[in-house]
């Protein structure tokens, strides 16, 4: 039991050397630069995983785990989509736009995906779908493309650029709230890094 206790002690954390805390948003111009650079690789799998990940909002564990059949009516990925949050265990809806639609489509064409298959599966063969660890390390791949320091991001800055550029836009907290699928809009304040004093004037001023 000594030995295990030692082992354990002198066992280096995993986020060693790791910057810790909120990661920020992308900016719109470093979401084109990742998608361009994307393109330009005819990088298919990953420029529809960028693109999902950016409309969705959706958690990592969230995101790695889509069906075919959660994004698609027949062979056709839809403009809306409905998921179940694994963290919380709420439904939570979003918009796909025309350029996810495309490139979502263009991957399961090239993939050969059936309705019932993950829509980014893993190549190790003991995963079925990409991990989360797989998708930090996608992430953070992405990020270093474009000459940006990836140890200041994650796979949290997906989920939060596209709530920050609508918020950003609209000033509708409450709105955002219902694309992130959180239950409190303390949450979703936290979380956009906003002022409280100013998210709930906010609030107060946005008819829902």
């Amino acid at each position: 039991m000594e030995a295990i206790v030692i082992d354990n002690a002198r066992r280096a954390p995993w986020n060693k050397g790791n910057l810790t805390g909120q990661k920020p948003p992308l900016k719109l111009r470093e979401i084109w630069a990742i998608r361009i650079r994307l393109q330009l690789a005819s990088n298919t799998k990953d420029l529809a995983m960028f693109d999902l990940a950016i409309d969705s909002k959706l958690r990592a564990c969230d995101l790695t785990k889509l069906r075919v059949s959660d994004i698609c009516l027949g062979l056709r990925v839809a403009s809306r989509a409905s998921v179940m949050q694994q963290k919380t265990q709420r439904p939570v809806q979003f918009e796909i736009t025309e350029q996810t639609r495309a490139s979502a489509e263009a991957w399961i064409r090239a993939a050969g995906l059936s309705s019932g298959d993950y829509l980014f599966p893993s190549r190790i063969h003991s995963s079925p779908h990409v991990s989360t660890r797989q998708d930090a390390r996608i992430v953070h791949r992405w990020i270093r493309s474009i000459g940006l320091d990836d140890a200041a991001y994650g796979t949290h800055t997906m989920r939060r650029t596209k709530a920050s550029l609508i918020y950003r836009r609209t000033k509708n907290l409450r709105a955002v709230q219902l694309l992130l699928g959180h239950s409190k809009l303390e949450s979703t304040v936290r979380y956009l890094g906003i002022e409280v004093d100013d998210a709930l004037e906010r609030a107060e001023q946005t008819d829902v």
